[in-house]
């Protein structure tokens, strides 16, 4: 009911959102809405400009950022409709009014409030949900689950479940010692810690698969799936490769400087996740087995941390191409020698778990849709940057530093969709320069959480759960609690 309320409450704030914008002069927002293409040429925009984004601490590739959003340049003073400025130049800026008194006039900081980012509206959105996330999922769900059925039937997963079971006990405690589950969130936790987004999905499906078995009410989401999903959401990844391989790009002096933030700020948000389920469920995180488990486990991110802060930009996408790669690679063999020894026809199995894959994609296909054009609305109808605009007059008439709202767009949409995120954290770059304060911040904002929503439809619709019970505002603090570390991690590392 929570979800439910949630997407239904995003559609009506968009379509009235959009309905202001129109009643004040934006006549192709529902067109934008409805049937807008994010490759779509509509709504160019041409504008003269005098003097420097630099002057106003902004990239010295502005005029590409602006681009993206329609705004082109040209120095044809007939053609421009917007100047733009970063006012220094009061004599240039009046001989261009005078020249030609229509022309709207903003600072290159101003106009970012103008700009609207072309995105898919709904009827591409429900294409694209499809054609660019369900197809493209059928086959990795195929491989993995076929992989994983090899290694159920060979015992690799009951095997898996006796190792981390003492630890998984404590905290899922209707989880019977030595179920499959257990694997399957262990599998699902290992492949988020290294990156493998493509890994993660089909080991996580399954493990709601397996606890929805041990669901007494399948209506209604059991204690250790809200525990479960909250843990994943959270995000905890070893080395956030993306993040590094997008800053290198757009020229960071030094790529890897976010890997600690990141990697700090996402643990916090699993131990957020960890401790605020823990409460409602009233599981003591106290236990000795518990303690070890998390001290094993900073131990080995503050090795890691120690090990790849060392290393160049390009030296920590090797290595964490490698070992990524690697460990991918090495569970395959790993299973199928397993099934060869315990003499199971590895390929019929193969073959049966493949065929699950398959079913399970075609069932989450409605929730992926559904969430997905909800938050297609809000971004089109410029529901993000009433909030956006209006926390940086909130916190600028508080008098508090206002550099941190700068990076905070990408906090707010990660939640609802990771693609939007990543397009809001290069934007950041773009805009403000990878290296500056709000760069810095939207990466590590990037890595410190996943998408929330987006996990809750998958995951629950994936198993039919109707009633998520308190499962969105858990992972919401989490998120939040993600937000406020990386907040104050950036101003602690950078200023």
């Amino acid at each position: 009911m929570v979800l439910s309320r949630i997407w239904s409450a995003f559609v009506i704030i968009a379509i009235a959102v959009a309905g202001i914008k129109m009643a004040g002069g934006d006549a192709k927002i529902f067109n934008r809405m409805v049937s807008g293409k994010s490759t779509d040429k509509y709504d160019s925009v041409f504008y003269a400009a005098i003097g420097s984004p630099q002057n106003l601490k902004l990239n010295s590739n502005y005029s590409v950022f602006l681009s993206e959003y329609g705004y082109y340049q040209t120095s044809e003073i007939n053609k421009a409709t917007v100047l733009l400025h970063d006012g220094s130049k009061a004599d240039s800026l009046a001989y261009f009014n005078n020249l030609k008194p229509s022309l709207e006039t903003y600072t290159y900081l101003e106009v970012q409030k103008k700009l609207v980012r072309k995105v898919d509206g709904i009827i591409e959105t429900a294409k694209n949900a499809v054609l660019d996330i369900i197809f493209p999922l059928i086959g990795i769900l195929a491989l993995f689950m076929g992989f994983l059925n090899i290694a159920e039937k060979a015992g690799g997963i009951r095997f898996l479940s006796r190792i981390i079971g003492p630890f998984f006990s404590k905290i899922f405690p209707e989880v019977p010692k030595g179920h499959p589950a257990t694997g399957h969130m262990m599998m699902n936790f290992s492949a988020n810690l290294l990156n493998l987004d493509n890994a993660a999905t089909p080991f996580g499906l399954k493990a709601m698969e397996s606890l929805q078995e041990l669901n007494p009410n399948k209506a209604v989401a059991s204690n250790a799936q809200i525990m479960f999903l909250a843990l994943h959401a959270s995000g905890l990844t070893l080395i956030p490769v993306t993040i590094i391989a997008w800053r290198s790009g757009l020229g960071a002096q030094n790529a890897t400087d976010i890997f600690i933030p990141c990697m700090i700020a996402t643990f916090v948000a699993t131990l957020a996740a960890l401790i605020i389920v823990s409460v409602k469920q009233k599981i003591n995180l106290l236990q000795p087995v518990i303690l070890s488990w998390l001290g094993g486990l900073s131990l080995l991110i503050a090795l890691l941390v120690m090990y790849v802060h060392q290393l160049q930009a390009s030296e920590a996408q090797r290595f964490s191409s490698i070992l990524s790669n690697g460990i991918i690679l090495f569970i395959f063999v790993a299973i199928v020698i397993g099934g060869v020894y315990k003499r199971i026809d590895v390929f019929d199995a193969f073959a049966e778990g493949a065929k699950g894959g398959f079913e399970t994609a075609v069932k989450i296909i409605p929730y992926i849709v559904g969430m997905l054009v909800a938050i297609s609305m809000l971004r089109t109808s410029g529901v993000f940057d009433v909030v956006i605009n209006g926390m940086k007059g909130l916190f600028a008439a508080m008098g508090t530093d206002t550099r941190f709202v700068d990076g905070l767009p990408t906090a707010l949409i990660k939640p609802m969709s990771g693609s939007g995120a990543r397009g809001m954290m290069i934007d950041t770059m773009k805009t403000f320069g990878a290296d500056s304060f709000a760069g810095r911040l939207a990466c590590i904002l990037q890595g410190s959480s996943d998408t929330t929503f987006y996990v809750i439809a998958v995951y629950f619709g994936s198993v039919a759960i109707k009633n998520t019970r308190y499962a969105v505002t858990a992972m919401l603090l989490a998120d939040l609690a993600g937000i406020i570390a990386s907040i104050l991690l950036c101003y602690l590392f950078f200023g």
